[in-house]
C-alpha cells in the first residue's frame, strides 16, 4: 500500500497556501499551526510514530474524531475550541485534496465530520469595581510596574484582544494633538481609536521608562524582547490575586484577556446604548457578533420593559373547584361532629 508522508503537504499548506495564496493574517498562520501542533502529538502517541514520520493515510476520519474529543475531555476545552480545531483540519483537507487525489475517499469522510453545537452562554466580564480594583493593583513604583498598569489601561480601554495588544508598535500610537491608536484586527482590519486621558497618562509614563530596545513592539518584556501572549497572561493573573486582596469578588472569577474585552464593550454599551458603536469599537466585523451583550447589560432590557405598556389585571375573588369545597365541607362537617372533651 502506497503511503503518503504527511511533512511536505503541512509545510506547504502552513508556508505557502495560508500566507501567500489566501493572505491570511499572522495570527490565523499561528493559530491552524497550534491546531496541528496538538493533532500531530496526539496522532504521534497514539500511533506510537515521530510526528515527521505520520503518514496521511493514518490521519483518517477516527483518529480526527477521537482527537477531538480528546481536546474536550482530556485537555478541557470547549465546542468553540473543539470547532475552531476542526476549522484547520478541514481547510488542510481540502488543500491536499487537489495534491493527493488518490485520498479522496478518505479526505471526504474528514470532512464529514461535523461541528458541535456550542452553549450560548452570557459573557463574563467585570463590574465597575472589580476593573478599577485591577487596574489599580500594579504599583508604579518600578519599570515594570509602570508598564503593568499601561497594559492594563490599554487593554481595557481600547477593549483589544490579546493578540493585537502585544502586536502593537511604538509607530501605532500617537499623542498629539489627540492621543489615539490604530490598532491591527482580525482579517487585516485597521481601526483608530481615541483613547481617554487616564490612558494616555499611563502610556506616557511606560513610553518615559521603556528605553532604547531592539523591538518595534509598544510593550516589552524584562528581556527587552516583544511582549507575548503567554507573558501577557501571567502579568493579569499575577495582578488579578493582587486585586482580589481589595476587591474579594474577583477570587470567584476566572478572569481572561478577553474578559477585559468583554467589559469595554459593556461600558461603551451603557455609555452609549449604541450596539454600531460597540460594533465598530471592538472592530466586529458582523452586528451579529455585537449582539451578545445586549443579553448581559440589564438597562436594556429596562428600557424596554419601560417602553411597554403591561397589560391590567382584572381583580377578583377565588372561586374553588366543586370538588374541593366538597372536601372542605367534609373535612368541616367530621370536625363538628367529634365529641367535645
Amino acid at each position: 500500500m502506497t503511503t503518503t508522508p504527511i511533512a511536505p503537504h503541512i509545510t506547504a499548506f502552513l508556508q505557502q497556501r495560508l500566507p501567500l495564496e489566501r493572505n491570511a493574517s499572522d495570527n490565523t498562520c499561528e493559530s491552524y499551526a497550534y491546531a496541528f501542533k496538538l493533532l500531530f502529538e496526539y496522532a504521534s502517541d497514539r500511533l506510537k510514530v515521530a510526528p515527521c514520520a505520520l503518514n496521511l493515510e493514518q490521519l483518517d476520519a477516527g483518529l480526527v474524531s477521537a482527537f477531538l474529543n480528546h481536546l474536550e475531555t482530556t485537555r478541557g476545552n470547549g465546542a468553540t475550541s473543539r470547532n475552531t480545531r476542526l476549522a484547520a483540519i478541514r481547510s488542510f483537507m481540502r488543500f491536499v485534496a487537489y495534491r493527493v487525489p488518490s485520498a479522496m475517499e478518505q479526505i471526504q469522510r474528514v470532512l464529514a465530520i461535523p461541528l458541535k453545537k456550542a452553549e450560548t452562554r452570557l459573557v463574563r466580564h467585570l463590574t465597575g469595581d472589580e476593573m478599577q480594583a485591577l487596574l489599580h493593583a500594579p504599583v508604579p513604583d518600578h519599570r515594570e510596574g509602570i508598564r503593568d498598569r499601561a497594559m492594563l489601561h490599554l487593554c481595557y480601554a481600547a477593549g483589544l484582544r490579546v493578540s493585537e495588544l502585544v502586536g502593537l508598535q511604538l509607530a501605532d500610537l500617537s499623542l498629539q494633538p489627540q492621543a489615539s491608536v490604530l490598532v491591527h484586527g482580525k482579517g487585516r482590519k485597521e481601526r483608530c481609536l481615541p483613547l481617554w486621558k487616564e490612558t494616555t497618562s499611563a502610556l506616557r509614563a511606560w513610553l518615559a521608562v521603556r528605553g532604547d530596545v531592539r523591538v518595534p513592539e509598544l510593550f516589552v518584556n524584562a528581556q527587552g524582547e516583544a511582549m507575548t501572549r503567554s507573558g501577557f497572561e501571567y502579568i493579569l493573573h499575577k495582578h488579578v490575586a493582587t486585586a482580589s486582596q481589595h476587591c474579594p469578588s474577583l477570587s470567584t472569577k476566572r478572569v481572561s484577556p478577553h474578559v477585559l474585552r468583554h467589559t469595554c464593550a459593556l461600558t461603551v454599551l451603557q455609555a452609549t446604548k449604541d450596539l454600531r458603536k460597540v460594533s465598530l469599537w471592538l472592530g466586529h466585523t458582523h452586528l451579529q457578533t455585537t449582539e451578545m451583550y445586549t443579553r448581559v447589560d440589564p438597562s436594556v432590557k429596562l428600557e424596554a420593559l419601560e417602553s411597554i405598556i403591561p397589560p391590567k389585571l382584572r381583580s377578583g375573588r377565588f372561586k374553588a373547584t366543586d370538588h374541593l369545597i366538597a372536601l372542605l365541607k367534609t373535612r368541616s362537617l367530621m370536625r363538628s361532629e367529634q365529641p367535645k372533651k
